[in-house]
């Protein structure tokens, strides 16, 4: 019997699935036959001819309604059409059988191929299917990347703009705990620092009440001058730690 995704169970003499059906999900063993004869090259074939894999319609079939061996390859050649060959031999684990398509004796065109490993009939997936499948994995695992980055950045950013006492009680406490590499907390420190340095200016204060004029001073124009040359002076926003990974775009 074929064993197929889902748990299902597809009887090994039913119909066969129409020709073109991608069938590399499906698994065909039949034990009894196992049980009853060898699984060797001169049988394989015979072995194979039951599974949902096989085209009665080959020139392996024609063959074997003559009573000429299905793999005798000074037959083959001298027809034209789908046929089945035994391309790679290990007895009696493995047996590769290729389907291909005969247009002369010397021109013939791979289609598709089946491996019998220890008695158990698979389809081999196309090589784009296999790519197409190690592409979209290897995709998801860069992708789970950037979201743990982005979480990280997120708390390093969130850290930067802690009190710089409650920095100071963190680091000591956690000093007590346990041993801290020294070139690991400067590297830290400096990271911290260089996010304080990026961060906005403090917000100004509220506007006076409509109709009141304040007098002018000297301690006032002095501060308007500060406030100007601060803003002038404020690093433009990183587009990584001030932005935050949360606010790009996500693929």
């Amino acid at each position: 019997m074929a064993t197929a995704p889902g748990n299902q169970m597809l009887e090994g003499g039913g119909a066969p699935p129409p020709p073109g059906t991608d069938m590399t999900g499906i698994c065909f063993r039949d034990q009894l036959w196992l049980n009853s004869f060898p699984l060797d090259r001169n049988l394989v074939f015979d072995y194979f001819a039951l599974s949902p894999f096989y085209d009665w319609t080959c020139n392996n079939e024609q063959l074997r309604m003559r009573s000429v061996h299905p793999l005798d390859l000074s037959q083959l050649s001298k027809m034209t059409g789908t046929e089945y060959m035994l391309s790679e031999v290990m007895e009696p684990h493995l047996f590769v059988i290729r389907k291909q398509k005969r247009d002369s004796p010397d021109k013939v065109t791979p289609m598709l191929a089946y491996y019998v490993l220890d008695g158990s009939i698979y389809q081999a997936p196309q090589l784009c299917n296999v790519f197409a499948a190690r592409i979209g994995r290897a995709l998801y695992y860069i992708q789970k990347a950037f979201t743990t980055a982005a979480s990280k950045l997120e708390k390093i950013g969130y850290a930067g703009s802690v009190d710089s006492e409650n920095e100071t009680a963190l680091v000591e406490s956690k000093t007590a705990k346990e041993t801290i590499d020294i070139k690991e907390v400067k590297r830290v420190d400096h990271i911290l620092a260089s996010l304080q340095r990026k961060l906005p200016p403090a917000p100004p204060p509220p506007p006076f009440p409509e109709g009141y004029v304040p007098p002018p001073t000297a301690e006032a124009e002095k501060g308007t001058e500060t406030q100007e040359a601060a803003e002038t002076q404020a690093a433009t926003a990183d587009p990584i730690i001030d932005q935050g990974p949360a606010k790009r775009m996500k693929f």
